[in-house]
């Protein structure tokens, strides 16, 4: 009897083992329109906003070219395509796109994407967070160091940062940063050289979570299950 309420208790906050969408941007057409140049900036699962910031402006490309993206819709497979990021030696880490996800609800947050650079893009992508919506932080650095090129799965956890987890005001962007130790932007293609009219295509934009946040009733079903526990093995000894 112990064990079978004690079973019921753990169950009452058991938790996926796989990790949950809470939001993405597959930026493919609605409806499907088997189109690699039109698309969508509105959320394909959940809900949040999008921005470009520091002059960056957008438009769509193929996300199926040069490789294609981790998108599993390949007749449909859109990309958001950016420019217009910082002329040489300016605006380190200021261009790029933010994304705004609440994350309300859920807990152990990461971030993934895919990013296709252009041979003159900046080679090196900052990703940065914030928990209030308007200060943001460094969590992670990538190089592309690669023309044309497709880079899937780019990820980022976020789970060992408390702040992240059920939070209205959470937020993730993915900016272009100078080369590390330098005040210059690197092209990706080492054979060219950096524009701020290269491009940064995007894909697959995903904020996962480990798991939901149970619910106080949860917590008071796991509660009373515990107090049976005891109780009854309080009668067993007396």
């Amino acid at each position: 009897m112990i064990k079978t309420v004690f079973t019921l208790a753990l169950a009452a906050v058991a938790l996926p083992s796989q990790a949950l969408v809470v939001t993405q941007w597959n930026f493919n057409s609605v409806p499907a329109d088997n189109s690699l140049t039109t698309g969508s900036q509105l959320t394909s699962v959940g809900s949040g906003t999008l921005s470009l910031i520091g002059g960056v402006t957008g438009g769509f490309g193929s996300g199926a070219a040069n490789g294609g993206s981790s998108d599993p819709a390949t007749s449909d497979d859109t990309g958001l395509q950016t420019t217009g990021y910082k002329a040489q030696g300016t605006g380190n880490e200021t261009a790029g796109v933010l994304f705004k996800v609440s994350t309300v609800g859920f807990q152990g947050i990461s971030f993934s994407y895919d990013l296709r650079h252009s041979n003159t893009s900046a080679r090196h992508e900052r990703v940065q967070y914030t928990l209030n919506g308007t200060t943001f932080s460094d969590i992670a650095l990538f190089a592309g160091a690669a023309g044309d090129t497709w880079f899937n799965n780019r990820s980022v956890d976020l789970s060992s940062i408390a702040g992240a987890s059920n939070n209205a005001n959470f937020g993730i962007r993915v900016v272009s940063s100078f080369a590390p130790g330098t005040s210059a932007y690197a092209a990706s293609n080492s054979s060219n050289t950096y524009a701020g009219t290269g491009t940064w295509r995007f894909d697959y934009v995903t904020v996962s979570a480990v798991s939901a946040v149970p619910e106080p009733e949860s917590y008071a079903l796991m509660l009373t299950g515990l107090l049976a526990v005891g109780a009854i093995a309080r009668r067993r000894r007396g």
